[in-house]
């Protein structure tokens, strides 16, 4: 049965192949799967993707097509999950530390500058009692709030601000020009 394409029911009705059935579903869903994409997605370069990734899926789950009550319904359906489970990947905590990995890398361009940019911070850090590196690093690195950063150390945002200034002319004191 090599080489066989599966049947299926066309928009119109008719039993075809499943490439000219997802040829006549890009036809006339296309724009409206893309604007479904460009709603949840906020950008027009991730929902050009996320279209091309919804026909790809409804190309190898056409069979789907059939317990569904319009076309238009069932690839909705798919470009909200895609959309969605996109979304969620985004915001995972493992893609920020990938990120910030890839950031610290050594090697690569300007990887030189970085590893000696990231030995002076830990240097600077080693200079400052536990709770200033803490509340450095809590908000430069993580990229909490004040508000966060002195709720999780217990103390007034006042005094996580006054040990950030502190910190921050430490640094500028040390990359002053000699």
């Amino acid at each position: 049965m090599a080489g066989v394409t599966p049947v299926l029911t066309g928009i119109d009705g008719g039993r075809k192949d499943r490439r000219t059935v997802l040829r006549e579903l890009y036809t006339a869903y296309g724009g409206n799967v893309y604007g479904r994409c460009r709603y949840l997605l906020k950008d027009a370069s991730k929902a050009e993707d996320a279209m091309q990734e919804v026909f790809a899926r409804a190309l190898t789950h056409a069979e789907g097509l059939r317990d569904e009550s319009s076309p238009l319904a069932w690839l909705m359906k798919i470009a909200t999950h895609h959309c969605l489970n996109q979304l969620r990947a985004e915001r995972a905590p493992w893609r920020r530390w990938f990120e910030r990995d890839e950031l610290a890398r050594p090697e690569g361009d300007d990887g030189a500058r970085r590893l000696e940019t990231r030995e002076l911070v830990r240097s600077l850090l080693s200079r400052v009692d536990v709770e200033t590196q803490a509340a450095v690093v809590h908000y430069w690195v993580d990229g909490m709030t004040l508000e966060e950063v002195a709720a999780m150390l217990g103390r007034s945002v006042p005094t996580v601000r006054k040990r950030l200034e502190q910190f921050a002319a430490l640094s500028n004191e040390e990359l002053k020009a000699p």
